[in-house]
């Protein structure tokens, strides 16, 4: 048991779900309920559920004759996991900057289902989400950062993410349908960047730009967030929006974006 008692915050199923997951490897890229109950120690029945509730959330797959091997949504949680820290740290410079440049609140934010995470947040203001940190999600449809990493997703995926729950919540000028959403996403798609006016919440303003990898994908978005007192959206486009602009091409460019400082449209 661990000292400072922390293990009592721990959920048991879960742990044995990961140490399951986690015996597959380079050498054992299958396994079977055989094996992974000798690895394991958990006995065969209580081995079974957990497998068979990986298998159902797409973590693991079962061939024909009986073995396991990861699935892709175990691979594409250790991409993200690498990418995400790749895209960190090569954007602290020109992210960085923009806050020195702006004197302002930047953040870095990539797409989780149909909420923004936040991967980077350099506060320079009391600004009304006091409260957003590293780790935080916020819904995608009501943030600048979430319209632009919305806009760039295919109709189908755009539509597989977005969800009446998904408008749940905002704030005064919140997007509240599918139709106003696509309206919006529209624009963002034309203009290259999006604008939030008061829809997180009352006085929050923002205006986010995309970030682009080697190959163009749209993999993140960067924002900058004042107070709607400081800025009224004319102010965001004036004195914000080529900065940012910028600063998004700089950090595209470093992931290999080779048109990084043309203008960044779809």
């Amino acid at each position: 048991m661990a000292k400072d008692g922390s293990d009592r915050y721990t959920i048991d199923a879960l742990a044995k779900g990961l140490r399951v997951l986690s015996y597959f490897s380079e050498q054992h890229p299958a396994l079977r309920m055989s094996e992974l109950v000798e690895l394991s120690g958990i006995p065969m029945a209580t081995l079974f559920r957990i497998v068979k509730t990986l298998e159902n959330e797409g973590y693991l797959e079962r061939f024909p004759d009986g073995a396991f091997r990861p699935d892709a949504k175990v691979l594409t949680l250790g991409f993200a996991a690498v990418q995400s820290l790749d895209l960190v740290q090569t954007s602290s410079g020109p992210l960085r900057q923009l806050a020195d440049a702006t004197k302002e609140t930047v953040n870095l934010g990539v797409l989780n289902e149909d909420r923004v995470l936040y991967l980077v947040r350099l506060r320079n203001s009391d600004i009304v989400t006091a409260n957003i940190q590293v780790g935080s999600t916020l819904p995608a449809v009501f943030t600048s950062m979430g319209k632009v990493l919305l806009a760039a997703l295919s109709p189908a995926d755009l539509e597989s993410r977005v969800v009446p729950a998904s408008f749940d919540g905002g704030g005064p000028n919140a997007v509240r349908s599918v139709a106003a959403l696509n309206a919006q996403l529209e624009l963002v798609r034309e203009r290259g960047y999006a604008i939030q006016d008061q829809e997180v919440a009352g006085g929050l303003r923002s205006i986010a730009a995309p970030v682009r990898d080697a190959s163009g994908h749209v993999v993140a978005a960067v924002n900058v967030a004042v107070h709607s007192s400081d800025y009224d959206v004319d102010g965001l486009l004036n004195r914000l929006k080529g900065p940012l602009l910028e600063a998004a091409a700089a950090v595209s460019l470093r992931l290999g974006f080779r048109d990084a400082h043309q203008t960044v449209t779809r």
